[in-house]
């Protein structure tokens, strides 16, 4: 396992053809973040990716607190709270984990710690589709006999048994 280094790694990016650019991350190196700090009361963090090459770009300002600036007008009441965040996440596919799979251990832990650790973009939930997915190499279900409802023919395949449990 690689240590976590402090502070931000840029991006190395890779271009894909038609306008597609991807990080590197690999066993060597993967582009990391600096540590979240909060930003001071009346003040925001914008962190912001683009087509052209903007990776996690990140940029500070201030809210104004006249109604007279032109264009968008968002409104804050931060004294009313309409819903709780549990937290921020991704989708892990029988694709996503054929392909992390394939990748060296070394790899593997660079890819992950640049997703749930705090050098990364801090993930803390995944969601895992039951059985297969558009995203699934194969159909396949937990149980394929017809009329079997007390389920006596259920079974995880090993799509599951190796790359979501």
């Amino acid at each position: 396992t690689l240590p976590c280094l402090p502070g931000a790694r840029p991006c190395i990016p890779k271009d894909f053809g038609h306008g597609s650019l991807v990080c590197v991350c690999n066993a060597t190196y993967c582009d990391t973040l600096d540590p979240l700090v909060l930003p001071a009361p009346g003040s925001y963090v914008k962190y912001e990716s683009s087509k052209v090459g903007k990776r996690l770009e990140r940029s500070e300002g201030k809210f104004q607190s006249s109604l007279r600036t032109p264009g968008l007008l968002l409104t804050l009441n931060i004294s009313t709270l309409y819903q709780h965040v549990k937290g921020f996440g991704g989708s892990l596919s029988d694709a996503a984990a054929v392909n992390i799979l394939k990748l060296s251990q070394p790899a593997q832990d660079n890819l992950l710690r640049s997703y749930f650790s705090e050098s990364g973009i801090e993930y803390n939930l995944i969601r895992v589709p039951m059985a297969c997915s558009d995203f699934s190499v194969r159909p396949y279900s937990y149980d394929d006999v017809p009329d079997d409802y007390e389920l006596k023919h259920f079974r995880l395949v090993d799509e599951d048994v190796k790359m979501k449990v």
